[in-house]
């Protein structure tokens, strides 16, 4: 591949994306059109307007969500039909669907999250990732002996063991959660001991929001703010995607009435944005930061985030790894992505600068969809 410096960027929003023919990006183009016809026919099994016709919101059935935190505190929308792209050297392989509609996206959001951690970083508010948050931080949620303790590192990997209640939810409701294919929780929102944290790993939204609710407080801006000023309008995203908090997540910071937002749609809200945004966010992760002749977030940073978490060796800060001891053979060890139910993907190979971004696909079909595109190139 090129080296990100003098790599092909897309021109901004509005602007035409250059196109490339599958031949062109060296992939089988018979082939690439079996993985695009995939995509497009095995939809998510989820209703379109994320409600079942019971009522039921979809996160608290993909969840198992029971007891008193099924209240949905933020926006929904209805939902688009599969959708995705794939990037060649930032170039346009194949598109399909609706790349521009903003749907809210899940989980991919904590992605986004260890991004404004990055940031944070580079600009000096978090001065050290093992540092405990309540050093730099001054709120009751990262004080005392338990939680006193929990660093970034430790939320940015999943391993904080956070315990508390913030806007209305508590730590208890990710208790014994599993997720991925064969996931059995039954006993999801069982209370269960705590361990020591940075010693186990467990998927969980409250903790993010919880990291969400840090960052909001060293950055003291709007965090949808600040990822629009630093990242999104440098590298041509679009005007149309939000990020929408709870009408239980407002708090006072400097005299100013804040929303702070969520790392996913668990209870409404989070990131509503379309593929082809994604798609860009995805770019500037594998090319290590890289932009258009400018260093948005910092190489070692992005080292950092796709670092094998010591509790969960396919995990990063808040990435999911191709590599570790559960790695699939057939992937390319660099590979890393953005996971959001629904199911929602970014996919990036840095080595062959390739994104692919999913919307909507049925989550059992996802890896079917990998296995094909990697079979284009041959």
């Amino acid at each position: 591949m090129s080296s990100p410096i003098d790599a092909y960027a897309p021109a901004p929003d509005g602007a035409e994306w250059q196109a490339i023919s599958p031949a062109e990006a060296g992939f089988d183009p018979e082939r690439l059109k079996a993985a695009v016809a995939f995509a497009s026919e095995n939809e998510s099994p989820w209703p379109r307007s994320l409600y079942y016709p019971d009522g039921s919101y979809v996160g608290n059935v993909e969840w198992n969500e029971r007891g008193p935190w099924t209240e949905i505190v933020g926006p929904v929308r209805e939902r688009g039909g599969p959708a995705g792209l794939i990037l060649k050297g930032g170039r346009l392989v194949a598109e399909w669907g609706d790349t521009a509609r903003t749907d809210m996206t899940f989980s991919i959001a904590k992605s986004y999250l260890a991004v404004l951690a990055g940031i944070a970083f580079d600009d000096g508010l978090i001065h050290d990732v093992e540092e405990p948050v309540g050093k730099s931080v001054d709120d009751a949620a990262f004080a005392g002996p338990h939680n006193g303790t929990i660093t970034w590192r430790h939320l940015l990997q999943q391993s904080s063991e956070w315990q508390g209640e913030l806007f209305g939810k508590s730590d208890q409701v990710d208790h014994n959660r599993q997720i991925g294919p064969g996931a059995d929780n039954s006993r999801k929102g069982e209370r269960r001991e705590l361990k020591t944290p940075g010693s186990f790993y467990e998927y969980n939204d409250v903790r993010v929001n919880v990291l969400s609710y840090a960052l909001l407080q060293r950055f003291r801006r709007p965090l949808p703010e600040v990822l629009r000023e630093r990242v999104m309008d440098p590298i041509g995203a679009s005007a149309d995607w939000e990020w929408q908090g709870y009408s239980t997540s407002f708090v006072e910071i400097d005299g100013r009435r804040l929303q702070s937002v969520p790392g996913g749609g668990h209870w409404g809200g989070g990131l509503f944005i379309g593929a082809r945004d994604h798609a860009r966010f995805g770019l500037l992760i594998g090319r290590k930061g890289f932009w258009n002749g400018r260093q948005l977030l910092s190489q070692a940073w992005v080292e950092r985030m796709l670092t094998p978490s010591p509790t969960l060796g396919n995990y990063g800060y808040l990435w999911w790894l191709a590599r570790g001891p559960a790695a699939r053979p057939n992937l390319p060890p660099t590979a890393f992505s953005a996971l959001g139910a629904g199911s929602n993907v970014i996919w990036v190979e840095p080595e062959q600068d390739i994104v692919a971004v999913l919307r909507w696909i049925n989550g059992a079909s996802t890896e079917g969809f990998i296995d094909r595109l990697l079979a284009a190139r041959g």
